[in-house]
């Protein structure tokens, strides 16, 4: 049987008082693409950097491509943190050959829209180029896992879709990907999700697994903003979806009782939840 790329069991991590990861087990098989999804303070980059080795003295057991983490094993890994782990102060080119001199990998050439900015110094690029800049990096030593902490934030639409049609490639060649993200319709792209709240695995499976069977209540009304107003400082999950007021795993009888206080005419509507609904039931569950 081959083990999985990365793995934990029963992992925990704490930063003094603070339990930033609680009784974690995950795996990533080959050629899967694994979505992280969680709030931010959910544990996720804590996780991540057990998984490669950059978090000292965890309680479980942490696995990396078989074996626990350690320096060679992350040569066969290539990673976008969320700092990116690029030099401000060296150009694009060479940042580029000093990643490539240090896994003994060719220098690639540049993508066009980085090649025209081959002599800038990184400090001084747009996030979205940067960005851009460290996915290059993690991926010319052809690693067999693939770990990428919001690769896309910042970048534009057309740059997403240009990077996950890369992700999926990857993948279809045998890599594993472990990726987390902010954007839904990025998640509903990954073969499985893992969803984290308060340090502790909440949900896995695909995205019908991690909303479950939780609603939320839909408020429609034409005093929409009269409506949010009224109901965010009960400090149930409110959200705008357009002009409609949505209110994840709300009670009904309560919310019509708010609206009516405050004179608000409204239907309410019971419908199925989103992931980001989901996701913030779970991250008001965790901190109470």
């Amino acid at each position: 049987m081959t083990p999985a790329l990365l793995e934990t069991r029963g992992f925990s991590h704490r930063f003094g008082t603070l339990l930033a990861v609680d009784d974690v087990t995950m795996h990533v098989e080959p050629g899967e693409v694994v979505g992280l999804l969680g709030a931010n303070g959910a544990g996720k980059t804590t996780l991540i950097r057990a998984l490669l080795g950059l978090v000292g003295s965890p309680d479980g057991q942490v696995r990396l491509l078989g074996g626990p983490p350690s320096r060679q094993a992350r040569m066969r890994v290539g990673y976008v943190p969320q700092g990116m782990g690029l030099y401000d102060d060296l150009t694009v080119a060479e940042n580029l050959e000093f990643t490539a001199r240090a896994y003994r990998a060719r220098v690639p050439q540049l993508p066009p829209d980085l090649a025209e900015h081959s002599g800038t110094l990184v400090g001084s690029l747009a996030l979205g180029s940067q960005r851009r800049l460290a996915f290059v990096c993690a991926l010319l030593h052809d690693p067999e896992v693939l770990v990428l902490d919001e690769p896309t934030s910042g970048v534009d639409p057309l740059a997403r879709a240009r990077l996950w049609d890369t992700v999926r490639e990857r993948a279809e060649a045998g890599v594993g990907v472990l990726i987390t993200t902010h954007y839904m319709q990025e998640a509903q792209q990954c073969d499985r999700l893992l969803l984290m709240a308060g340090g502790r695995l909440v949900g896995s499976g695909s995205e019908e697994d991690v909303v479950g069977g939780t609603t939320a209540v839909e408020v429609r009304t034409e005093r929409w903003a009269d409506a949010f107003a009224a109901l965010e400082p009960t400090g149930a999950a409110v959200t705008l979806s357009g002009r409609s007021v949505r209110v994840a795993d709300g009670d009904e009888a309560t919310l019509r009782a708010v609206l009516a206080q405050a004179g608000v005419p409204a239907e309410l509507v019971s419908v199925p939840a989103t992931i980001e609904e989901r996701m913030a039931v779970l991250a008001k569950d965790a901190v109470r």
